[in-house]
């Protein structure tokens, strides 16, 4: 069972933005420098990174694809309160 979550993200006001997100990293561009440019959470000058969080550390809508995906994963759009989500899986514990 998975206690905690290495987990990078990248956050944006619409789904048409975080699916346009997708594309670019499958023509190459890179999350990391994705998140830099086009994230609005703070985090984005890391590259999304939010490093290790346990359960119930995020909002449910963020931490439960978290908690159910595998190491390498990139997994969106997620939507929360916050607007929408791109989320990598760093690492798992």
């Amino acid at each position: 069972m998975v206690v905690k979550v290495n987990a990078s993200h990248i956050l944006v006001k619409t789904e048409t933005e975080a699916l346009a997100c997708l594309t670019y990293m499958k023509n190459g561009k890179s999350f990391e420098e994705l998140a830099k440019e086009k994230s609005l959470c703070p985090s984005g000058k890391k590259g999304g990174s939010l490093g290790w969080f346990g359960r119930g550390m995020m909002v449910p809508e963020f931490e439960k694809p978290c908690f159910t995906a595998k190491k390498d994963d990139t997994i969106g759009p997620v939507k929360t309160q916050f607007g929408y989500h791109i989320i990598k899986i760093n690492d798992l514990e």
